[in-house]
């Protein structure tokens, strides 16, 4: 009589049992869940962070160089044009030749100017003998004037003729002198010594004086290629450090490997407003002809700066209305936008002049977006090389 009981009260305990488990399944898929939300909302809020590179500025070499385009321009340069007019009867020497100063380039046949010349030697021939004639009359009325037979008057009046006589022969003797010079000029010379870079006229051309006009060539051109200048633009950073006498080292196109020396000679002493630059003439010697006129040539500035410069990846810059910008990242891993100067762009990397110091930890390629006070993290091999 005593199983009935028992039996329900071990059915009880099992069913007890059995929600019990249930009850700790629930639970525990609960609790799975919170923990899986939890981990993927951490996750989420993770992945939300950029992860950046970070550098540490690097140190340039002290002093560094600069690498500039220049052009050659000859010492010395005279275009020769004509100063009388006609036809050109000869001409003595061509382009590349070698000439001594006075030495004969062209000769100008001149009809015109002969003619004139031929005038004008008439006219002071008969300027002379109506002085003569003056000057004979004059005395006679002065010894006359000695007898009283003659009033004074009539004496100086022969005596101021003689001298606006003599007046005229200065003038014809002055036109005869200004004809003899311009002819002169129908022998073109060389001005220096120096080699003819250009001849723009041909036996029988007709030869116009003057160069006023834009569209007159001249015959001739003449330069000093023995020693030549060589011209070059210094961004305003530079010029500090541009002193007269220093050297240069150069290379031009047709000598590769090879490398010359030039001398700074001076500066224009003024900064160009449009590119910001400075005109620096060096001097460069020729005397073996290797370097052409109008030549371009590379040319390697060597400084000696006190202090090195830093160089960062061209890639860590950020470009905003407010200039020029790095990203840094403090050990709290926040971001600090720091305005930077470039000193010089060497392409790849680029010379900070101002804004950093060697401590910082530059963002190689920061994000679009990234602002002052931002958590990032930090790239596993950046942090490593940290």
């Amino acid at each position: 009589m005593s199983n009935p009981p028992t039996a329900s009260r071990g059915l009880k305990l099992a069913g007890l049992i059995l929600a019990l488990i249930a009850s700790g399944i629930v639970i525990a898929g609960i609790s799975s869940r919170h923990s899986h939300d939890a981990s993927v909302k951490a996750w989420t809020d993770q992945q939300a962070i950029p992860t950046v590179s970070i550098h540490p500025p690097a140190q340039s070499d002290q002093g560094g160089s600069l690498i500039l385009p220049g052009r050659f321009e000859a010492y010395a340069r005279a275009p020769i044009y004509a100063r009388v007019s006609g036809y050109l009867k000869s001409w003595k020497a061509d382009i590349g030749t070698r000439v001594k100063s006075g030495q004969l380039l062209a000769e100008i046949e001149t009809p015109d100017l002969d003619q004139e010349l031929l005038q004008a030697k008439a006219d002071l021939a008969s300027a002379q003998a109506n002085v003569a004639l003056a000057e004979t009359t004059a005395k006679r009325w002065q010894e006359m004037l000695k007898t009283q037979s003659i009033a004074r008057q009539a004496v100086d009046e022969k005596v101021g003729d003689l001298q606006s006589k003599q007046a005229i022969v200065k003038a014809a003797e002055a036109n005869v002198n200004r004809l003899l010079a311009l002819k002169s000029f129908a022998r073109i010379v060389a001005p220096f010594d120096g080699s003819v870079t250009a001849r723009n006229t041909d036996t029988g051309a007709l030869i116009n004086a003057g160069s006023s006009s834009a569209t007159v060539l001249p015959l001739f051109e003449v330069s000093n290629t023995r020693k030549l200048r060589l011209y070059i633009n210094v961004p305003q950073n530079y010029v500090g450090q541009i002193r007269t006498g220093d050297k240069a080292r150069f290379t031009v196109p047709e000598a590769a490997g090879e490398a010359f020396e030039a001398t700074i000679q001076s500066t224009s002493g003024a900064i160009n407003a449009s590119s910001g630059t400075t005109l620096v003439q060096l001097l460069v010697d020729n005397a073996a002809g290797r370097f052409l006129p109008g030549g371009f040539a590379n040319v390697n500035l060597l400084f000696n700066d006190a202090v090195a410069r830093l160089s960062i990846p061209a890639s860590a810059l950020i470009f905003d209305q407010n200039g020029l910008k790095v990203a840094t990242v403090g050990k709290d891993r926040k971001v600090t936008l720091k305005t930077i100067t470039i000193a010089r762009d060497l392409g790849k990397q680029l010379e900070v002049q101002s804004g950093l110091t060697s401590t910082d930890m530059v963002v190689e390629n920061p994000p679009d977006g990234l602002n002052d006070g931002d958590q990032v993290n930090i790239a596993m091999r950046a942090a490593a090389e940290k």
